[in-house]
């Protein structure tokens, strides 16, 4: 076993389409699990052929997989799955409950081939009243209180990630690491499911506590007024910047005020403690919009690292590719992106034995490891046309 492939013996069969199945196998694979992607026979996943915010779907989650292009609704297809699933570990899938049912190949088929199977569904929303709506990250969102944190008061808004759906993806991989340690155990396999509404909920936990300690409704966090600290807010600076700033602890506000030289600040018999400085923020976030503003970038970066309190310049998701910690760190990883077009994505933020986790594979184009996976099950090439000239499978090699 790789040292730095934690994974490595673990077979996944991926039914997963967009953001939180696809997510939930990266993060496997990624870790060194062999993961097969299935993927419809033709044109493949249509993630593949999204734009707008959707065009990266695609490159980001689908790394370190195997594409194997089959017709699920056929017969020889049905059978190769049936093949496939005796040699695997773990299947996950994230369509609406049912549709692999349907299809002849849900978990009661699937597990009279491998009886102790690892069975991950990652659905809209876990058992109860819900459990059969469609759900989108952007459902669970407004339904969940998250838009309604995350927008000014009277406009909800989506969180500008798919936050819902990558999370959901986590949990199920924790969900699966958990099953596979208890496997080890019992012998026997699970069923794991995660929900993209429960885990909003789960986000929201806090500002459930909150409402429930002090009886007071929520506000956005747009709201400058439900600060729990004096300094949590976004200034601009002379270069025309914007930077958050937090100052959370006294020993921070008093550095903060050694290093601005606001003496009478620190000194104000007023404001000696969070409570009091809380109570006071209209009066102190004038001053330091006037402050900031008379700055620029640079230097307010600098002086606040001196500080050592929580900041951080207002980046576009672009910024990140020229980011001199990801960059120095090894956080990107060279990928396909289109056929014929290079970048580079991040990486999953592990460290493992002092290491990053490297690529091993590209996103797969359509049907790459069809005729790999289907000969490793002791059919011959022959076969293998054979599926291809009926329809059952595609193979596009790179």
């Amino acid at each position: 076993m790789s040292s730095n492939s934690p994974l490595e013996g673990i077979r996944v069969l991926e039914f997963g389409h967009m953001v939180m199945g696809p997510s939930c196998g990266m993060i496997l694979a990624d870790l060194g699990a062999e993961v097969i992607k299935i993927e419809p026979q033709g044109k493949g996943d249509k993630t593949r052929y999204l734009g707008s915010f959707g065009a990266g779907f695609h490159a980001m989650f689908n790394r370190n997989k195997k594409s194997l292009a089959v017709d699920i609704k056929s017969d020889e297809g049905k059978e190769l799955i049936f093949e496939l699933v005796k040699s695997v570990d773990v299947v996950t899938e994230n369509f609406r409950e049912g549709t692999l049912d349907r299809a002849g190949i849900g978990y009661n088929e699937l597990k009279k081939q491998n009886p102790g199977l690892i069975y991950c569904s990652m659905k809209g929303f876990l058992s109860g009243p819900y459990e059969n709506r469609a759900a989108l990250d952007e459902v669970v969102q407004m339904m969940g209180g998250l838009a309604y944190m995350t927008g000014p008061e009277g406009k909800p808004s989506r969180a500008g990630a798919s936050v819902n759906d990558i999370m959901g993806g986590m949990f199920g991989v924790i969900g699966i690491l958990a099953a596979v340690h208890q496997k080890q155990i019992t012998g026997e396999g699970s069923i794991v499911k995660s929900g993209l509404f429960e885990n909003c909920a789960l986000l929201m936990a806090t500002h459930i506590a909150s409402y429930e300690i002090s009886g007071l409704p929520s506000k956005s966090l747009f709201t400058r007024d439900t600060q729990p600290w004096p300094v949590y807010d976004l200034f601009w600076t002379r270069s025309k910047n914007q930077i958050f700033v937090g100052l959370v602890t006294d020993g921070q506000w008093y550095k903060f005020c050694d290093e601005f030289k606001l003496d009478d600040l620190k000194t104000d018999a007023t404001l000696q403690t969070n409570e009091d400085r809380v109570a006071a923020r209209d009066r102190i976030l004038p001053r330091l919009e006037d402050l900031f503003s008379s700055m620029n970038a640079d230097t307010v970066t600098k002086r606040l690292d001196l500080v050592g309190c929580p900041f951080a310049p207002v980046a576009k998701p672009e910024d990140l590719l020229d980011d001199k910690h990801l960059n120095a760190g090894s956080g990107f990883v060279d990928i396909e992106l289109r056929p014929g077009l290079m970048g580079k994505l991040p990486k999953i933020p592990i460290e493992y034995n002092g290491k990053r986790l490297e690529l091993r594979i590209q996103p797969p184009h359509v049907g790459e490891h069809s005729r790999e996976l289907i000969t490793s099950m002791g059919h011959d090439d022959s076969f293998v046309d054979e599926l291809k000239a009926k329809g059952i499978v595609s193979e596009e090699l790179p």
